[in-house]
């Protein structure tokens, strides 16, 4: 044990100090910073390291398994209402639970914090039922994309301009650390209703469905709420004069993440229990790993949301201030794009769906293509956020053009990159976006004088859009590479391609 915990947190490392080195060369060099706001990062770093770490290892042996486990009881029951309510239930609890949508509601003046989580919850929800049915009864991912998207934007007409950055980044954060396993596994535990070579394959698309119904929620709720008093409060920093500050700052915010997530954990646990003593009745061991699995989790979110919120919230809103306020302005897009495509590797959800992508489709999609696709998806995400916060264009002129194209792309290339690259946008857009980015965002746009909740508000969107498309083209290029390629080609990218074709073959492809 105390070797995968290592493990972990030596990934954890990996991922964090480049975006730490990034930002340690810009208080340096570019915009100095007060030395609390530097203090307050690097504890926030180290917390973030250890946190991932005990994260990620508890995602393995509590959440996951957890998840799977009550998919395939569901399933075994055979009574679909009793599937379908299960689904919903779920879909609400792990939604109520996910750090990030607080982390947003947080931030978020139209509508009060409880109202937004609920509607994001039941829109979770609902499309957690509606996924299972698209399981079940084999629905295109594709068609169904297109059919609630094209619902979103026509939404998207009648709704106040407060609502709509707000409704695109709930679809975004609510798919993050807890959702995505749990959800993930809970998709392969589902797929046991069907037998078909298909199935397994058809467990992606769950996280990119999932994303659709909060947006859809929100901007339902936009229609009729009226919301109230819409200002927005700057961030401000602690002052930090010694150690036993640094110490008090993070102490006394401590407690009150770790119960924040004691109660966002507590239903997944009573959940669990429930389903232990009525249809699971695991043995000992088994219990007793995925409890420990679960008391990881705990710690590993209580250090993670500790330090995100505490030591690297206010340090990027503070760049973004900064940055924004230099004579070069500009630099803002470049250095935007450079912490982006670092950032995305501190996602704690973005380690577990690669690692599941790489042993659903036998090492075909491997976790470092994964990897490279999401980064320079993240830096061009963040870039164009920039630009949208210098200029004010509108959020609209770029989601549009941009899931037309990620629509398009899913008629050309494998269903399983489909699925993947949709699953791929909301689990980009996790708990180091809402607290970092989105606050970078938010300095940014106060120091141009522009509106925080339509110009500052929707990069946790941009973020979720663009993996749709790079993710995709990835899997045009390998698609177009291993149909042309000839009898030299090597052997094993042959058999990768019969790896993933073998997910992805329909009718239409055999009869080729």
């Amino acid at each position: 044990m105390n070797k995968q915990l290592k493990l972990k947190i030596h990934e954890s490392l990996a991922a964090v100090l480049p975006v730490s080195l990034i930002v340690l060369a810009l208080c340096a060099f570019v915009v100095p910073v007060d030395l609390s706001t530097l203090c307050l990062f690097l504890a926030g770093a180290a917390l973030l390291i250890l946190g991932m770490g005990f994260f990620t290892l508890g995602a393995d042996m509590a959440m996951m398994p957890i998840g799977e486990l009550v998919g395939t009881h569901l399933t075994r029951t055979r009574k679909l209402w009793l599937i379908l309510a299960g689904c919903f239930l779920i879909g609400v609890l792990v939604t109520v639970a996910e750090p990030d949508l607080a982390v947003l509601a947080s931030q978020t003046p139209a509508v009060p914090d409880m109202v937004l989580i609920l509607t994001v919850a039941a829109g979770v929800g609902l499309f957690l039922v509606l996924s299972f049915l698209r399981i079940l009864l084999g629905w295109s991912l594709p068609v169904m994309l297109i059919v609630f998207y094209l619902l979103v934007f026509i939404l998207t007409r009648f709704v106040p301009s407060d609502f709509l950055a707000v409704a695109f980044d709930s679809g975004g954060v609510t798919t993050g650390p807890i959702t995505v396993p749990f959800i993930m596994a809970l998709g392969l535990g589902l797929t046991a209703v069907r037998s078909d070579k298909n199935a397994e394959g058809d467990s992606f698309g769950l996280v990119a469905l999932c994303s659709i119904g909060p947006v859809l929620s929100v901007l339902i709720l936009g229609m009729i709420y009226r919301s109230g008093d819409a200002s927005y409060a700057p961030l401000s920093v602690s002052a930090i004069e010694d150690t036993r500050a640094l110490l008090a700052a993070f102490g006394t915010a401590a407690p009150e993440y770790a119960k924040e997530v004691a109660l966002a954990l507590g239903p997944i646990l009573a959940f669990f229990l429930v389903f232990q003593v009525l249809f699971f009745r695991l043995r000992r061991r088994a219990l007793a790993k995925i409890l420990v699995g679960i008391l990881y989790t705990f710690l590993g979110l209580t250090l993670f949301l500790t330090g995100v919120n505490v030591g690297f919230m206010p340090a990027g809103n503070e760049l973004g201030r900064r940055l924004a306020g230099l004579p070069l302005r500009w630099l803002i897009v470049p250095v935007g794009m450079l912490i982006g495509y670092f950032l995305v590797k501190a996602e704690p959800a973005v380690l577990v769906l690669n690692k599941q992508v790489e042993e659903i489709t036998g090492g075909a999609i491997s976790q470092k293509v994964m990897m490279a696709g999401l980064c320079v998806g993240m830096a061009a995400s963040v870039g164009l956020s920039m630009v949208r916060v210098l200029t004010g264009v509108p959020l609209l002129w770029f989601l549009l053009p941009g899931y037309a194209l990620a629509l398009a792309l899913s008629f050309f290339v494998p269903r399983i990159f489909t699925a993947v690259a949709f699953d791929s946008g909301g689990v980009a857009s996790g708990p180091m976006t809402a607290t970092f980015l989105l606050p970078f965002a938010m300095g940014a746009c106060e120091a141009v004088g522009g509106n925080i909740l339509t110009d500052a508000f929707g990069v946790v969107a941009m973020v979720a859009m663009i993996p749709l498309i790079t993710i995709q083209i990835i899997g045009l290029v390998y698609q177009f590479k291993t149909r042309h390629a000839g009898p030299d080609a090597p052997a094993a990218q042959a058999q990768e391609a019969d790896d993933v074709l073998e997910l992805d073959a329909g009718p239409e492809e055999d009869a080729q």
